[in-house]
């Protein structure tokens, strides 16, 4: 089973989206956007969901917490940062883009990382997709394809891992057992900003209705500071 002691949860209702606390969360929250069952969790975002307060897309997503609620926020070099985890993504919008994992920065909209899935539907495929803002001042982040051997519907396990050296080095493991890494390093601007990991649903698109929308299924989930 899911530890969701240390996560709260964001969902796409309400004017700014509402937050699930995470005693609530823990204590076996359930709706129609986040289930948590037979130790698997289901994220679910529709185009047309409400957003948080500096985005313009919807999101049914994990952020983490500490134990009692209070945000966990974390300068890189105080420790080696590591998510691991097994997801799936299994709808996408009409856009067929979704990012399903983040390192973000409280100080700031714009994240150091994040991990996207990009559908395209005449081949069956889609290319898991790292944006990689190496330096919090640049305007643009630069796109790394990490994976274009991924379905719709199919497993594959990833490890983000941001060292207390400022480097980054991302893993995954297609269906088929290849490996695929790449790795990076933070630009020492960003060690004065409060860093946190995030995970589930964050659907970039809002054009259309509710059978619009990302989702994805997460068999496993985990992270430490080391």
């Amino acid at each position: 089973m899911i530890d969701l002691s240390t996560w709260n949860l964001t969902i796409p209702v309400g004017v700014p989206a509402a937050v699930i606390s995470t005693p609530v969360l823990a204590g076996g929250y359930q709706d129609h956007y986040f289930q948590s069952k037979e130790g698997r969790l289901f994220f679910w975002a529709p185009v047309n969901g409400t957003t948080t307060a500096n985005s313009t897309y919807p999101r049914s997503e994990l952020r983490e917490t500490f134990a009692n609620g209070a945000l966990r926020n974390w300068p890189y070099s105080a420790a080696d940062n590591v998510l691991t985890a097994t997801a799936r993504i299994t709808q996408v919008p009409s856009n067929g883009l979704i990012a399903f994992s983040q390192i973000h920065s409280k100080n700031g909209t714009s994240p150091p990382v994040m991990l996207g899935y990009q559908s395209f539907s005449p081949t069956g495929y889609g290319n898991v997709v790292i944006s990689f803002r190496g330096n919090p001042a640049s305007a643009n982040a630069t796109k790394i394809v990490l994976s274009s051997k991924i379905k719709l519907n199919q497993d594959f396990s990833y490890e983000v891992f941001l060292a207390k050296n400022g480097r980054l080095t991302i893993g995954l493991v297609e269906p088929g057992g290849a490996v695929k890494t790449w790795s990076g390093v933070l630009n020492s601007a960003w060690a004065s900003h409060n860093l946190y990991f995030k995970a589930g649903v964050y659907t970039l698109d809002n054009n259309g209705n509710e059978t619009s929308a990302g989702a994805a299924v997460f068999s496993t989930l985990k992270v430490e500071h080391r």
